[in-house]
């Protein structure tokens, strides 16, 4: 088997404008042909060399440019635009490869483009990459292929992911000011104890008087600040390294996913955004017919929470033996009533993918207000959290001066 290389290319267009860039193939024969299939007239075609020195392309592990779902919206919208306008599938491929920013998808939809035009499906192609396409939007591939209407999928599969990114923008508005408020205390915090306590301390050091417990407590503490401050560190550093290698693991999910459901505040706001992604997404799949066993597997896995994972898992074995979809869900503790009810309903009337978009629109709008709702709660709880921590750190110094001056008396 011939091997691929990567050939620069220059060519004109229709227009006669100069067009440059670089392809994948075995032969230049290859590339002309790929170029002409693009609507260019060859001019030079050459290997390309690998970059030398500042020309080489640097990747830092770690920090390589990742494929966002945003991306993938904005990929899936351009290519059902350009295929509900004539184009073939391969030059869709082909423009849609050229003019996407992110260089990691770009790398990807080149490798697609290049099995689409060796005789795969789009499906097989995008399903050769399962790390960066979600299964959901695999299985809509596919479903669209199968019944004709690919563009359509295309379109489901940009509306579905721009909801979700909605919704994660919305959960990051809502916890990113409690986590800032909360690391800027931490800090104060620590600043106290290390730069302002010392200079207290050696206040107190002339005067023949025990220092109060609180007082004596954060003594103690400053001192041991020279080891605590990299042990902490150091804890931080292990604690997110274990949390990025396990955190996909089922364990791990079981707990801290059930966990995150009962958290004080967030928790009903986490379990709105997983009913709402489940709902939106089991309508996408039902809408371009993926079969209902099916479609409950692949939304079982896009939930984004463990705990209706396994609730799904439980309703996709019920349906299997010939149950309805409603029954074991209203089963299920974590789905509301209300949802179960309008799974019922939609069982009922045959129309079960209309209303679960009007239960994942509802859990929308619910999302919205719950997390503004929240940013006006969080911010009064925040400050008093703050004030009593600080102020209770300024009494605690102060509290060997009202002694003093007891002495004096």
């Amino acid at each position: 088997m011939a091997t691929k290389r990567t050939y620069a290319y220059s060519g004109r267009n229709a227009s006669g404008r100069m067009v440059k860039g670089k392809l994948d193939g075995t032969t230049e024969s290859d590339v002309v042909a790929r170029m002409r299939s693009m609507g260019l007239s060859p001019v030079s075609i050459a290997e390309a060399a690998a970059g030398t020195g500042l020309q080489r392309e640097i990747s830092v592990p770690g920090f390589r440019k990742r494929v966002s779902l945003k991306d993938l919206a904005v990929a899936s919208r351009q290519l059902a635009t350009m295929l509900a306008s004539g184009l073939s599938l391969l030059r869709a491929l082909t423009i849609l490869a050229e003019q996407t920013e992110n260089d990691a998808l770009r790398g990807v939809f080149d490798d697609v483009r290049s099995d689409v035009e060796a005789g795969s499906s789009l499906s097989d192609s995008v399903a050769r990459h399962e790390t960066v396409f979600p299964r959901l939007m695999i299985h809509l591939i596919r479903a669209g292929e199968t019944g004709g209407f690919l563009d359509g999928a295309l379109e489901s599969i940009a509306s579905n992911f721009e909801s979700d990114v909605k919704l994660r923008q919305t959960i990051k508005s809502a916890v990113t000011y409690p986590v800032a408020v909360l690391v800027m205390a931490i800090l104060a915090v620590i600043g106290m104890i290390v730069f302002i306590v010392p200079v207290f301390e050696g206040m107190f050091a002339g005067f023949d008087a025990d220092l109060p417990a609180p007082t004596q407590f954060l003594v103690v503490l400053s001192a041991n600040m020279v080891w605590l401050l990299p042990l902490l560190l150091v804890a931080t550093i292990a604690v997110a390294t274990w949390w990025r290698l396990n955190k996909h693991r089922d364990a791990v999910r079981s707990r801290t996913d059930a966990f995150a459901l009962k958290v004080p505040v967030f928790g009903e706001l986490f379990r709105k955004v997983a009913i709402a992604r489940f709902s939106r997404n089991l309508a996408a799949m039902m809408t371009s017919g993926v079969p209902i066993l099916q479609s409950l597997a692949v939304v079982s896995e896009t939930s984004g929470n463990w705990v209706i994972e396994d609730a799904l898992h439980r309703v996709q074995d019920s349906v299997r033996t010939g149950n309805s979809i409603a029954v074991p869900m209203a089963k299920e503790p974590v789905f509301p009533e209300m949802v179960t009810q309008m799974v019922a309903v939609g069982e009922d009337a045959g129309s079960l993918e209309i209303m679960l978009g009007k239960v994942a629109d509802f859990y929308d709008d619910e999302v919205q207000s719950t997390a503004e709702s929240l940013t006006s709660l969080i911010e009064p709880i925040m400050i008093g959290v703050i004030g009593v921590i600080i102020g209770g750190m300024i009494v605690a110094l102060y509290l060997p001066v009202f002694t003093i001056f007891d002495q004096i008396g």
